[in-house]
C-alpha cells in the first residue's frame, strides 16, 4: 500500500506538470504543504526521550517502527484517498457529512475540536519546558503559563497571514529543527560505543504505546485546509508519501544513532535531547553549541507545530458558522488572506484553558477523543466507497472494499488499547474514559441545540 503511493509520485512526477509547479496566489504548494504536514504530526523527535528511559533502546525502536505501519500507514492511506477525491476546506467534517449525514459531519469537527483543547496546550507546555532549559529562573513563578499563552497568541497572529505565509514558516521551521539531530546522528553514528545499553525491568507498555501514536497522529489534520492548497488531486497523496517517510526517519535514526554509542538509556528524560547530545559528544565547546541548538530546535518545533495545527483546526469552526452551527461572525475572514480572523482567535483563547494540566493527562485524552474522529474518517472513507463509487479518486487505497476495510482495523484495535490505558488515568474525580464520555456527550446535545435553533 505504501509503496503504491511511492508509485503514485512517480507516475505524477514523470508527467510535464511535475516540471515545473505553478504558483498559485495564496495557496500552499508541495512542499510547504509536506512541511506542515510533518508539524502536524512531529514537530521533530521531541517527547520521545520517556518511551527510550521506560522502554529501552529496542523497546523504543521496536514500537517506533510498529507503530507508522499499524496506525500512521493506514491514516495516511485514507487522507491520501478522501483530500484528493473531496479537495474541500473543512476536510474530514465535509468527508463525514457526504457520507453519514449532518450529525455525523458535526461530531467529526467536534471531536476535532474537543480533542485539540488538550493536543494545543502540549506545545506551549513544551516550549516552555525547552525554554526553562537556558534559565529555569525564566519560566518560574507561574512565569511559564504566560509564556505559553504568549506562544499562542504569536502563532495566532502569525495565521493571520494565511496558508501560503504559515506554509513558507513551517518549511523553514522544519529544516532549522531537524538539522541539529542531523549533526546528532552523524556524529554518533561515527562513534559508536563498545558497551551493549540495557533494557529496563519494567515499563508502562500501554503508556508506551499512546505517547507514540500521538507522535504519529495528524495527517488528517492537514485536509481541513484542503480549500487552499495548490493542485490537491495531486499534491496530498504525495505530501502523505513524502511525509510517513520523514517523520519514521527523524523518529528512528537519532535514536538508533545515540543507541550505537552505549549510552544507557537510564540516562533518557524527559525533555532530555540536549543533554544526550552533550554526553555524545563528551563536553567541550562544540558539545554546549549542540545542546543549545536541540534546545532552540525544541522550540521551534513546538512553535511550528503550533503554528500549523493552529492554521488548520481554525478552519473547522469557519465551516461550521457557514453551515449554521455556529454565529456567523466565526466565517469572517481577513479580506486580503482569507484566515478566519474570528476563528483563529477564539480557538487560541479556548486552547489556553488547558494550559496546566499535566503531559500525560494531555496526550491521553487528545489521543482518545481524536482516535475517535480519526475511526470516523475511516468509517466515512468506507461509507463513499458504497454511496459513490463512481467519485473520481486521483488516488485510491487498494484491495477495493477489503482494502478500505483492511487499513481500518490496526487503528481501531490501538484504540481500545487507548480506552484500557484511560480507565487508570484520573483527571479530578473521574478517570480520563468517563472525562471523554462526558466530553462526546455534550457533543452530541450541543448539536440537537444547534440544529433546533436553526429550525
Amino acid at each position: 500500500m505504501f509503496w503504491q503511493l511511492f508509485y503514485y509520485l512517480l507516475l505524477t512526477c514523470s508527467s510535464e506538470q511535475c516540471i515545473l509547479t505553478r504558483k498559485m496566489k495564496g495557496k500552499l504548494t508541495l512542499w510547504p504543504l509536506i512541511a506542515s504536514i510533518y508539524l502536524m504530526v512531529a514537530g521533530g523527535p521531541f517527547g520521545l526521550e520517556d518511551i527510550v528511559a521506560q522502554m529501552g533502546y529496542r523497546g523504543a525502536l521496536l514500537v517506533l517502527l510498529i507503530t507508522p505501519v499499524v496506525w500512521a500507514l493506514p491514516s495516511a492511506l485514507m487522507v491520501a484517498e478522501l483530500a484528493s477525491a473531496i479537495p474541500e476546506e473543512g476536510g474530514y467534517y465535509i468527508w463525514a457529512r457526504r457520507a453519514m449525514g449532518p450529525f455525523a459531519g458535526f461530531m467529526e469537527a467536534w471531536l476535532t475540536l474537543t480533542g485539540s483543547i488538550f493536543d494545543m496546550a502540549i506545545y506551549p507546555t513544551l516550549f516552555v519546558s525547552y525554554l526553562g532549559h537556558f534559565n529555569s529562573a525564566i519560566t518560574a513563578g507561574g512565569r511559564g503559563f504566560w509564556i505559553g499563552v504568549a506562544m499562542l497568541a504569536a502563532c495566532a497572529l502569525l495565521n493571520l497571514g494565511g496558508a501560503k505565509a504559515v506554509g513558507a514558516s513551517s518549511f523553514a521551521s522544519t529544516a532549522l529543527l531537524l538539522a541539529p539531530f542531523a549533526v546528532l546522528s552523524f556524529y554518533a553514528a561515527t562513534h559508536p560505543g563498545s558497551g551493549t545499553p540495557h533494557a529496563p525491568a519494567h515499563y508502562d507498555f500501554l503508556l508506551g504505546i499512546l505517547v507514540v501514536m500521538w507522535n504519529y497522529m495528524g495527517y488528517d489534520n492537514s485536509s481541513p485546509i484542503a480549500g487552499e492548497v495548490d493542485r490537491p488531486q495531486r499534491n496530498y497523496p504525495l505530501a502523505m508519501a513524502v511525509t510517513i517517510l520523514l517523520v519514521a526517519i527523524s523518529y528512528v535514526v537519532p535514536i538508533a544513532a545515540v543507541a550505537a554509542t552505549g549510552l544507557s538509556s537510564d540516562q533518557w528524560t524527559t525533555g532530555g535531547w540536549a543533554e544526550v547530545a552533550r554526553t555524545v559528544l563528551g563536553g567541550g565547546m562544540m558539545a554546549g553549541a549542540l545542546a543549545a541548538a536541540i534546545t532552540v530546535a525544541g522550540m521551534i518545533g513546538a512553535f511550528g507545530t503550533c503554528n500549523a495545527l493552529t492554521m488548520a483546526l481554525s478552519r473547522l469552526p469557519a465551516v461550521l458558522a457557514e453551515d449554521g452551527y455556529l454565529p456567523k461572525t466565526f466565517a469572517w475572514r481577513h479580506p486580503k488572506t482569507g484566515a478566519p480572523v474570528v476563528a483563529i482567535f477564539a480557538c487560541t483563547l479556548v486552547w489556553a484553558l488547558a494550559l496546566n494540566l499535566s503531559f500525560a493527562k494531555l496526550i491521553i485524552l487528545d489521543v482518545l477523543l481524536t482516535g475517535l474522529s480519526i475511526l470516523m474518517e475511516f468509517a466515512s472513507l468506507i461509507v463513499l466507497r458504497v454511496r459513490e463509487p463512481e467519485l473520481p479518486r486521483p488516488y485510491k487505497v487498494p484491495g477495493g472494499m477489503a482494502g478500505a476495510v483492511g487499513i481500518a482495523i490496526c487503528p481501531v484495535l490501538l484504540l481500545i488499547l487507548a480506552m484500557v490505558r484511560n480507565t487508570a488515568e484520573p483527571v479530578g474525580p473521574v478517570n480520563a474514559l468517563q472525562l471523554g464520555a462526558i466530553l462526546i456527550a455534550a457533543g452530541a446535545g450541543t448539536y440537537f441545540m444547534s440544529a433546533r435553533a436553526r429550525r
